[in-house]
C-alpha cells in the first residue's frame, strides 16, 4: 500500500506562487505514474497534471500549462507541483494521486491511491 501526504497549500494573492509536496510512504514511488488533481467547490475533481515514472512524460491540464509545473524526486519518494501566477480560479483542494498502471491518464478511476488533499486560496 501506498500512503501519500500533500503539504504547502495556503492562501496566497493572485498572481503568487505556491509549492504543493505530496510524500509517499508504505512503497517506493520509483515506479508509479504521479498525478495532482483538484476539486474546487461544487464542482468534480478534475485532473491537474501528470508525470510518468521516470520523469520523461508529463502532461497538463490546458488550464494550467505554462503556469504550473509538476516534478518527480524518486529519491525523496515524493511529487512536486510548481503554481506560478495564480489566479483565484485555481481555488480548490489539491489532491496527489499514484497509479502503478503504466498510464498517463487524466481519468481519476486510474489511480489507486490518493492523499487526503491540501487547501489552496487564491484572492483577487
Amino acid at each position: 500500500q501506498v500512503q501519500l501526504l500533500e503539504s504547502g497549500g495556503r492562501l496566497v494573492q493572485a498572481g503568487g506562487s505556491l509549492r504543493l509536496s505530496c510524500v509517499a510512504s508504505g512503497r517506493t514511488l520509483n515506479y508509479y505514474t504521479m498525478a495532482w488533481f483538484r476539486q474546487a467547490p461544487g464542482k468534480e475533481r478534475e485532473f491537474v497534471a501528470v508525470i510518468s515514472w521516470d520523469s520523461i512524460s508529463i502532461h497538463y491540464a490546458d488550464s494550467v500549462k505554462g503556469r504550473f509545473t509538476i516534478s518527480k524526486d524518486n529519491a525523496k519518494n515524493a511529487v512536486f507541483l510548481q503554481m506560478d501566477n495564480l489566479e483565484p480560479e485555481d481555488t480548490a483542494v489539491y489532491y496527489c494521486a499514484a497509479s502503478d498502471v503504466i498510464t498517463m491518464s487524466t481519468a481519476k478511476n486510474y489511480y489507486a491511491y490518493w492523499g487526503q488533499g491540501t487547501q489552496v486560496t487564491v484572492s483577487s
